[in-house]
């Protein structure tokens, strides 16, 4: 009996232990009362504590190398660089909107492009003009007459310099040479002045003398920057128009040799020249 009873003991003894290594630690509930979890909650929760206590540290280190990207790009990327050294300019540009009647559906959708591309270039540039925003009424009604000039090839006046308290137009218009001379005829139906940049001056195409709005754009923005009508022209136009350099006495002095940062993609479509 005696030994049957330590047994028991000795039987009940080792359940108790087996019971102790499966339960796990006990953690007061809401109410007061014990609630027992096992030890792989246990770790959950302390791995979730952790987590929580080093949310500081990781905002911190996020923050930190934030910066150093920022820092990085702009130690490479000239143009960012570049871009607090910014003086912004009083000129403004126009885009005449105007002659959607004019246009099929997929040419408003290579004007919007444009556009855009006019908006992005501006941005990048160091001597950006206003900015550009976006009304129903027509220019005529919001600037000045005596403060507009009409880019357009078919003006007589030849531009040589850039007057900062004027307001230069662009024809927003992709016709593929379908409405020739319209500019022309619009900027007198406005009694506004009008001109043409100096590009026979200074380039030679084997096309005609139509760039699209975003290349007008551009060659103004240029200019700002270089104050050379020349380097204006060959940085801006795109390789395909054949351009080159031509003397004051009209011989060719030497071709493009690169392609310039315009989008290859780009229509010509505008008589602005």
């Amino acid at each position: 009996m005696a030994n049957d009873s330590a047994k028991s003991e000795a039987s009940a003894q080792q359940e108790g232990d087996d019971d102790g290594d499966r339960s796990s630690n006990k953690t007061p509930s809401a109410d007061g009362e014990n609630q027992t979890i096992s030890k792989r909650q246990m770790k959950k929760l302390l791995k979730q504590q952790k987590w929580e206590d080093e949310r500081e540290l990781r905002k911190k280190k996020r923050k930190e190398r934030k910066q150093q990207r920022r820092e990085g790009g702009e130690a490479q990327n000239p143009r960012k660089r570049l871009r607090r050294e910014l003086t912004p300019s009083s000129l403004r540009l126009v885009v005449d909107c105007s002659f959607d009647n004019l246009m099929l559906i997929k040419d408003i959708r290579k004007l919007h492009r444009q556009v855009q591309r006019c908006y992005a270039e501006n941005r990048r540039a160091l001597h950006p003009v206003q900015d550009i925003t976006i009304k129903t009424e027509h220019y005529s009604e919001v600037l000045a007459q005596e403060d507009l000039v009409y880019l357009t090839s078919d003006s007589p006046n030849v531009l040589e310099e850039l007057d900062h308290k004027k307001a230069y137009v662009i024809g927003g218009l992709v016709d593929h040479n379908h409405h020739k001379g319209i500019t022309f005829e619009r900027a007198k139906e406005l009694g506004i002045d009008h001109a043409q940049l100096p590009l026979s001056n200074f380039v030679k195409m084997n096309s005609r003398k139509v760039l699209a709005v975003n290349h007008v754009f551009e060659i103004v923005l240029a200019y700002m920057e270089k104050s050379s009508w020349r380097e204006a022209f060959f940085t801006v136009l795109p390789q395909r128009k054949g351009a080159v350099a031509v003397s004051q006495d009209g011989t060719t002095i030497l071709g493009k040799e690169e392609d310039s940062d315009s989008d290859p993609g780009t229509p010509d479509q505008t008589e602005e020249t």
